[in-house]
């Protein structure tokens, strides 16, 4: 019988503001089987997809896009927050609730002849989403797919990722937000 991931994730009320029900997935990534199956199920919708690469989305798209690029046995890409990487890089700005922050890659790590596979933990509103699939599309990769743990589907977020020709995927979802 396949595990209930839904059921390791833990909601926190009023977090980090009231109203919200915040969906923590340390609670699942705490569990080590649950971990593993989450990757593996993400690993598994891609294999033989030709995915040379994974992105995964500072900070917790890290902890799953590792995992998925190493089951994929394909490279890793952070996006970054402005400044954290070394090297030459290339940005793309992105609107926040009260202003603008910005996403980074090395300018240098894809080209035309790359797939890329988009992680994440969560799409939400799909703001920062959709600026790591510009940015990685001005490469010349081809980013057609991302692949998130859980969806929040009342707040738009993959219905945007898709009208931008990106197919969304998420191992769970949460009515709400």
């Amino acid at each position: 019988m396949p595990l209930d991931l839904q059921s390791l994730v833990r909601t926190i009320p009023d977090y980090p503001k009231k109203g919200i029900l915040f969906r923590d997935i340390t609670t699942l990534i705490e569990h080590p089987e649950g971990f593993k199956e989450s990757v593996e199920r993400i690993a598994q919708l891609y294999r033989g997809r030709g995915v040379t690469h994974v992105a995964g989305i500072e900070a917790r798209g890290f902890i799953f896009g590792a995992g998925v690029a190493i089951a994929l046995g394909v490279g890793f890409i952070p996006v970054r927050k402005k400044g954290k990487l070394p090297g030459e890089t290339i940005g793309q700005n992105y609107a926040l609730e009260y202003g603008v922050d910005t996403i980074e890659i090395h300018a240098d790590v894809l080209d035309s002849n790359d797939t890329v596979l988009m992680v994440d933990d969560l799409i939400a509103t799909g703001g920062t989403a959709l600026a790591a699939v510009g940015l990685l599309r001005r490469t010349g990769a081809k980013v057609d797919d991302a692949a998130f743990v859980i969806d929040l589907p009342d707040l738009g977020g993959a219905a945007k990722l898709k009208a931008e020709g990106v197919a969304v995927t998420a191992l769970m979802e949460f009515a709400g937000h």
